[in-house]
């Protein structure tokens, strides 16, 4: 039987330069980005097991995020912060152990449960030759931080690196991917500036 076994992994390294303040803590709804990810996932489950005990959190700052998060999250210590989310994303999936990894930047916030369980209820549908299940904009190529990878790519993944490989879209063309259909696009908007941040706010106050 195939392998559809899922881990998740959330990205909470980044600098937030330009939103002036740490993502992962805006509180949203009176909920952290950062938490309301963790929440989304922690009630999916794959093909046997909820995902609750199988969260990890990628960051040089674990116990800034201790407090918001449920005892039961597991942290993997950013080794080279500020490198950018492949190398963090690299670093993370070698300790995976899953068949697949379900990763997430911390500031998603129009994910919800039932959003994320369908796509995990389509991971037995991808194609044995694709190494990563994700959506896809028009013009920008794939949206790296919010899909699914085999824990499989990992040596290819390291093989870029070192071949002096900086960029998800860069790896990513050097392999086969299937589509994510997504059909809501709003669900992959993202905080990165205040601007960003007052358009989600309006819209979910409108909604």
């Amino acid at each position: 039987m195939l392998d559809n076994s899922l881990s998740a992994i959330v990205l909470a390294g980044g600098r937030s330069s330009r939103m002036g303040r740490d993502k992962a803590t805006i509180e949203i709804d009176g909920v952290p980005l950062i938490r309301r990810i963790y929440d989304v996932v922690a009630s999916c489950q794959d093909v046997d097991r909820v995902l609750a005990n199988h969260i990890y959190v990628v960051t040089p700052w674990a116990q800034k995020y201790r407090s918001i998060l449920p005892r039961n999250c597991h942290f993997i210590p950013e080794q080279q912060p500020h490198q950018g989310p492949l190398i963090g994303f690299s670093q993370s999936l070698a300790a995976m152990t899953s068949a697949w990894v379900l990763l997430l930047a911390c500031d998603l916030p129009n994910l919800s449960t039932p959003i994320v369980q369908s796509w995990i209820d389509g991971l037995p549908s991808v194609g044995l030759q694709s190494i990563a299940y994700l959506p896809k904009h028009l013009h920008k190529g794939w949206e790296p931080l919010c899909g699914f990878y085999r824990q499989s790519c990992h040596r290819s993944l390291l093989e870029y690196i070192d071949g002096g490989g900086q960029s998800f879209q860069g790896w990513l063309k050097l392999h086969p991917v299937t589509e994510l259909v997504v059909t809501d696009p709003l669900c992959l908007s993202n905080c990165n500036t205040p601007a960003d941040l007052a358009r989600i706010v309006e819209n979910r106050s409108n909604a």
